[in-house]
């Protein structure tokens, strides 16, 4: 048993690198500066009534500047100032929204909605009034991202009350049970709208309003809605992995399954692939059964081998060449069949090096001795093949542990590799910080394996015949 700390791992940005994706925009700018393709204005269509597309001008208009710290904070690293959406630094871009790519809704109609009494029904007269307006936008205007504001009027009749979390923001999906009977909101207007080619951004109407109790503080709120915004508008990444140029090119494919939302469908497979850019395919695969043995699901080899063809396809077409490796991580398991399959396309495509990594919720906990939890980038070592990874934990950078329970490291099952236990756990560490949606960078799980459930839970809405789009920005 070994006892290792891999350190934070550090983000490229368009001048220089950074642990911290806030610091290392503000101070070196978006990554993809450097890549010559990405917008300098961002066109921000939005649906919403008359007084909540009034709050989001005020809110845009207070993000094209900077906005101060939280007030007498002793963790001045956690909550940082916003640099502001400006084209001379930072974002390099700057945010457009005016009455000619905005949609009104109607009072009358949301009252309408709010009137229907079956939850189902409700949530799809909901979806259907906001697609409406969404499709007009997507249609018939210029937009690049189309921001749907929730007032707060309806969405305390279309979420569930029980269980909203803190976080304002709709785009996070804490706030609604799992009970794939009832309808999501947030999920069936993604799916709906996903044919119209524009991503989506939910907002609730009290994340546009100031100083709420219970709020993030507005410099937060300000760095998680523009990067989202950015990262939608552009599809490329405003920050990436620093990557040891001597290592081959590595593609990170994450292994999830979701069941139909009227359960017909036991279980259906979905993969999700990166590479240290950031660059995505979303991957919808064939249905699967349930092993008898361990129920759980599994693919047969023959549809292992079919998805993870058709996925280093994608990969070969976006990146106009072959990785030398590739990762899969899967939250469960690999069965026999599984391992043929995948081992059986790699071998096909000359890949030269496949790893094999199951990541679970561990139930073991580390004492560090302290008032603080242990580290994020703690790696206990059983065995060559059995570890344990906190990433979440106290965090150097931050002078503190920012959670608020007890952290859960994960497990990490090496089931076959020809790459070191040591790098795989620095990679997943690494990955956890690939989430654009939250400027915070100690996630707990690697974008690989959190994409493709955030996937699922959105696939699950459409049908066999509809087109899912391939990219994350779609989904998140």
């Amino acid at each position: 048993m070994k006892l290792h700390y891999i350190r934070e791992p550090l983000l490229e940005f368009g001048r220089d690198s950074h642990v911290c994706p806030r610091a290392g925009i503000a101070n070196y700018d978006v990554y993809d500066t450097k890549l010559k393709i990405r917008r300098e204005r961002v066109l921000v269509g939005a649906v919403g009534t008359s007084d909540t597309l009034s709050k989001l001008y005020s809110w845009l208009e207070k993000c094209s500047q900077p906005i101060p710290s939280k007030p007498d904070s002793r963790q001045p690293n956690l909550f940082a100032p916003f640099c502001g959406f400006k084209p001379d630094f930072g974002f390099k871009s700057s945010l457009v929204i005016d009455e000619q790519i905005t949609r009104t809704l109607n009072y009358s109609d949301i009252n309408e909605v709010i009137r229907i009494q079956d939850w189902n029904e409700r949530i799809d007269a909901a979806v259907a009034l906001y697609y409406r307006q969404a499709k007009f936008l997507a249609q018939n205007r210029v937009v690049d991202v189309i921001v749907c504001i929730v007032p707060t009027k309806l969405y305390d009749e279309i979420y569930k009350p029980k269980v909203v979390s803190r976080e304002e923001s709709l785009e996070n999906d804490q706030e609604q049970h799992d009970d794939i009977l009832e309808a999501n909101f947030r999920r069936a207007l993604k799916a709906r709208a996903m044919h119209l080619g524009k991503p989506l951004q939910l907002v609730r109407e009290v994340s546009l309003e100031s100083n709420l109790k219970g709020q993030q503080d507005e410099a937060t709120k300000a760095w998680n809605f523009c990067t989202a915004l950015y990262y939608k508008t552009n599809q490329t990444v405003p920050w990436k992995l620093s990557t040891n140029i001597n290592r081959p090119s590595v593609c990170f494919i994450g292994i999830s399954f979701y069941r139909s939302r009227d359960r017909q469908i036991l279980n259906t497979s979905l993969a999700q692939i990166f590479d240290e850019l950031g660059n995505n395919v979303i991957l919808r695969g064939t249905p699967v059964d349930i092993d008898k043995r361990d129920r759980r699901p599994h693919l047969q080899a023959d549809q292992a081998d079919q998805l993870l063809k058709r996925a280093l396809t994608e990969y070969e077409m976006a990146m106009d060449t072959s990785p030398a490796r590739i990762v899969l991580h899967k939250s469960s398991n690999y069965s026999d069949e599984e391992l043929a399959g995948f081992e059986s396309t790699a071998e096909e495509m000359r890949i030269r090096k496949i790893d094999f990594v199951t990541i679970l919720d561990s139930e073991l906990r580390l004492l560090r001795g302290k008032e603080y939890p242990p580290y994020r980038g703690m790696h206990l070592e059983f065995d060559e093949a059995n570890h344990l990874l906190y990433t979440r934990g106290a965090v150097e950078y931050y002078r503190t542990y920012p959670g608020k329970y007890i952290p859960q490291p994960l497990e990490i099952r090496i089931v076959r590799s020809d790459e070191s236990p040591g790098v795989i756990c620095q990679e997943i560490l690494g990955l956890t910080k690939m989430n654009w949606n939250n400027t915070q960078f100690d996630g707990k799980y690697p974008i690989t394996l959190a994409c493709a459930r955030k996937v699922g839970q959105v696939m699950k809405y459409l049908s066999p015949d509809d087109n899912p789009q391939i990219s994350y920005s779609f989904y998140m």
